[in-house]
């Protein structure tokens, strides 16, 4: 099936503009961000859930506006042009408010969890397999199938590649992986350390890898680390804790890049610059510049809101012919007043760098996140500079540009920005959302080691140059939709258009694999190859990707998880919201996962007696419902009556009065009744065949600058956790309880202090109802309690009951470790288990001590849900995937 060609042009256009949208904000306390509310989609255009036109006009209106979370005293505008970014700092804001958390939370966590007795049982992966985001069976309106992605998995950090075809990937929070074979067939080989979270991966001239830890994308779902690491022998060993590097001087940081020259290695972080000798891994790591040392732990302002930000560094330039030569990258993404580059001066001081450097800026206002590269014979460097008054004031693009040198020292030459860019055959050529939108998260860039002129650059998308910048090729779009070589019938895939890789890219390497080389990019989507002298067409696309997300690495990044019965074939159907990566679809007889929508996935609701009724939030509430799964052949394009997925928002999305990923739940007595929250309680009693957002009913108001972070139902009995402000700047939580049909809604008193068992100040997560009583209910608190959170009415504990319907509660954690609770769930048995930032923990019934359940690496598990029968535990990590584990084993 194939449309005219006025329609086809039509689809065009509006495929062009879909926009996934992205998971971005600070690390741990970010600056101020300001929030554009997503908007419901209209019900007669396609791609309901996001239009890159309209992100491009949301952004647009962004521009200029001041944050009121961040005073002038913070030393930080607070302008962020991007509307992303507010979304994205929710995730750190549950983690981290009311106040600042010291270095070492995660790691007494873990060693706390891995002390714990175990229930014994272990987890199955049952996400490792390939994920197809082109999968033809499922082309309907909020799809990105046809897309040219291909297979996909979680988001991949950090890329590290040699001559004898092993491949390393660093994902964001699921580890290091190892490929033997040029990519693809790949192996965990960090599951022993305490942080999964990639910042760094580097090949040293001896064949060693190093890992810093602590992914640095500053976006929302990025987890401090837990310091560097050193792999002897990368092709056979795996990384150790007696393989780190130094002290504890890095714990607790995130790490941008790690550098080599004179016998030592350097580490740009969030926490400054720092070396190390390369000959010995004992000794403690040297603070070698930071811009404003009295904001790091121990200083005098280390508990400012602000200190996360006021030290963080990005990258290092070190001359090879001269290794004392040294050229420091230092700057905060939105601006502040220590953004610069820093040379040593005669006297041995770091001076920040005021001319000299060309085309380069040295400005505090035009030096942001930046990404160094040079050519192996040392002839030529390149570099990318993000600009915070490109990214403040410019609603097309944040890239102040990309440069070339003869010298880390300069002077420096403009070989690219993001109109030249955006004209080289782009998919971003929309006003508002041009090529460098994010260069604040999107950046790589690397050099061919047979060619100084020949040059990689990702940003958003891939680029090329063969002649030092001159030309530029976009090697690998943004996607296929906006050329017309693509088509949406399921057997042509993409069309006459090559497979492209997956949106914005972090990670990049080169390596040998029999004889050939081949660059290596990871971004969003997971991990993906090409020739290095590869092919392209007229439009200068590359027609030779390879995805190497081919399974056997799972690193897919759930928000949440849903189970049904599979009525058509048998067994169940498992699905789940992810980070950037939409809704992927599990059926009983499925080798292949499939993805129905597109975008970031929140949370899922699924029918337990029909797997293929579900709802999946987009963001802020953007909620598509189907009742066939979505299978779709893409035969809506001609005919809009044939959709099979439907937008059905409450108000609170079109009015942004909801939180990024929001709660959405069903009664448990009842599944054709759902809860959704946002600054309202919102209800709506016909289940998976709403077809419309005025179907919803809003039962209570928070209250303005309330948010709802956690709902549930049991009975038509409601139970809603709201925060409101959520930041670390007068942070405040609460509680309302009331039913369904609106009535007997009231707020419940929780003292910020008291005695013992007083809920903490502090996020409230996921409630579970007992489904015996519905006045007996389960909550979880994330944060970490006040030993090492500095804030008011930090508190104590993470899990509390109530028996009467939540007037008052009771702190039930007893010896579970002090880590982020994130949902929990009552299991058919009357125990209870919990969801945490590093696994699961049970309390069986009649007990009053948790157990660990099986044996999770260091990975965030955000949901918990029961199979229809509530025989299996289904656990959505947020980077390695959905794991199952029989409910037996729980005892």
């Amino acid at each position: 099936m194939s449309a005219s060609p006025r329609k086809r042009s039509t689809l065009r256009n509006t495929l062009g503009n879909r926009r996934r949208w992205l998971t971005i904000c600070a690390v741990a306390a970010a600056a101020g961000l300001v929030a554009v509310p997503a908007g419901a989609a209209s019900g007669s255009t396609p791609f309901g859930a996001r239009a890159l036109d309209r992100l491009a006009a949301d952004r647009t209106q962004s521009v200029g506006t001041v944050s009121p979370k961040v005073t002038a005293e913070d030393d930080d505008d607070g302008n962020e042009a991007d509307e992303i970014a507010e979304g994205a700092d929710q995730y750190a804001e549950a983690r981290t408010s009311p106040g600042i958390v010291a270095p070492g939370a995660y790691g007494a966590a873990w060693d706390d969890l891995s002390n714990l007795p175990s229930t014994g049982g272990s987890w199955r992966n049952i996400t490792d397999l390939p994920y197809d985001s082109d999968d033809p069976r499922y082309r309907d309106i909020d799809s990105n199938s046809s897309g040219g992605s291909g297979n996909v998995t979680g988001r991949m950090a950090a890329m590290a590649a040699d001559d004898d075809g092993y491949v390393y990937a660093g994902s964001a929070g699921g580890g290091v992986w190892r490929s033997r074979t040029g990519g693809g067939h790949w192996q965990p080989i960090s599951d022993g350390l305490s942080s999964q979270s990639t910042g760094a991966l580097a090949l040293d001239g001896t064949g060693r890898l190093w890992l810093g830890t602590g992914e640095a994308t500053t976006n929302a779902d990025a987890y401090l680390g837990s310091g560097v690491y050193v792999l002897s022998d990368p092709h056979h060993g795996t990384f150790s804790a007696r393989g780190r590097v130094g002290g504890d001087e890095l714990e607790s940081t995130t790490i941008h890049e790690l550098r080599f020259g004179g016998g030592k290695v350097w580490a740009a972080t969030s926490e400054g610059v720092w070396s190390h000798s390369t000959k010995t891994l004992k000794g403690a790591w040297k603070l070698e510049f930071a811009p404003n040392p009295a904001y790091l732990p121990g200083g005098s302002l280390a508990s400012d809101p602000s200190a996360a930000y006021k030290n963080i560094a990005n990258d290092i330039a070190i001359d090879p012919k001269d290794p004392s030569k040294v050229i420091l990258a230092v700057g905060w993404r939105s601006g502040d007043d220590y953004n610069g580059f820093y040379t040593r001066g005669s006297d041995g001081s770091w001076q920040r760098v005021s001319s000299g450097f060309g085309d380069l800026p040295t400005d505090a206002d035009n030096v942001g996140n930046v990404t160094f590269a040079r050519s192996a014979d040392g002839s030529r460097y390149y570099a990318i500079d993000q600009s915070p008054e490109q990214l403040n004031t410019n609603p097309d693009s944040g890239l102040e540009g990309i440069y070339r040198a003869a010298s880390p020292s300069g002077p420096w030459t403009k070989i690219a920005d993001y109109t030249q860019l955006a004209a080289d055959g782009s998919a971003l050529t929309t006003s508002g959302y041009m090529p460098g939108v994010q260069a604040w998260y999107n950046q790589f860039l690397t050099v061919d080691p047979s060619d100084p002129n020949h040059v990689y650059a990702g940003l958003e998308e891939v680029y090329e140059t063969k002649d030092g910048g001159g030309t530029w090729s976009t090697v690998g779009p943004y996607w296929n939709f906006s050329f017309p070589c693509w088509s949406i019938d399921p057997a042509k895939q993409t069309g006459d258009c090559g497979q492209t890789t997956h949106s914005d890219q972090h990670g990049v390497a080169i390596g040998r694999y029999h004889g050939k080389s081949f660059v290596y990019v990871g971004n969003d989507g997971g991990a993906y190859k090409r020739p290095v002298h590869g092919s392209q067409d007229a439009s200068g696309h590359a027609t030779d990707w390879t995805s190497l997300n081919d399974g056997t690495i799972d690193t897919l990044q759930y928000y949440s998880v849903g189970v049904g019965k599979d009525l058509d074939h048998g067994g169940v159907s498992v699905t789940g919201g992810l980070q950037d990566n939409g809704q992927s679809v599990l059926r009983s007889n499925d080798t292949v996962m499939g993805s129905n929508f597109g975008g970031d996935g929140g949370d899922t609701l699924t029918n337990p007696a029909n797997g293929c009724e579900l709802a999946e939030e987009y963001v802020y509430l953007a909620i598509q419902v189907t009742q066939n799964c979505a299978v779709n052949d893409g035969s809506w394009i001609t005919d809009p009556a044939r959709a099979t997925s439907y937008n059905v928002a409450p108000a609170d999305n079109a009015t942004g009065e909801a939180r990024f990923i929001a709660p959405l739940a069903a009664d448990l007595k009842d599944s054709s009744t759902w809860i959704a929250g946002g600054r309202h309680v919102w209800v709506q009693t016909h289940g998976y065949a709403i077809r419309s957002g005025d179907e919803w009913k809003s039962v209570y108001d928070l209250g303005a600058g309330r948010t709802a972070t956690a709902v549930a139902a049991s009975g038509g009995k409601v139970y809603a956790a709201w925060c409101g402000p959520c930041n670390n700047q007068g942070f405040a939580r609460g509680m309302s309880v009331g039913n369904a049909d609106g009535t007997g809604w009231h707020d419940i008193t929780l003292p910020t202090t008291g005695a013992d068992g007083t809920v903490p100040n502090r996020y409230l997560s996921g409630f579970a109802v007992d489904p015996k009583n519905a006045d007996h209910v389960f909550l979880a608190v994330n944060g970490f309690s006040r030993h090492w959170t500095e804030g008011p009415g930090a508190g104590v504990g993470h899990v509390f009951e109530s028996t009467d319907g939540g007037t008052t509660w009771k702190d039930i954690s007893a010896n579970l470790p002090d880590v982020p609770a994130n949902s929990a769930v009552v299991t058919p048995n009357g125990g209870l288990a919990v969801a945490t930032d590093l696994g699961v923990v049970y309390r069986a019934p009649g007990h009053t001590r948790w157990e660990r359940v099986g044996s999770l690496p260091a990975v965030a598990v955000l949901q918990l849900k029961l199979g229809p029968d509530g025989s299996t535990l289904y656990a959505a990590t947020h980077g390695r995937g959905i794991y199952t584990i029989k409910v037996r084993d729980c005892r």
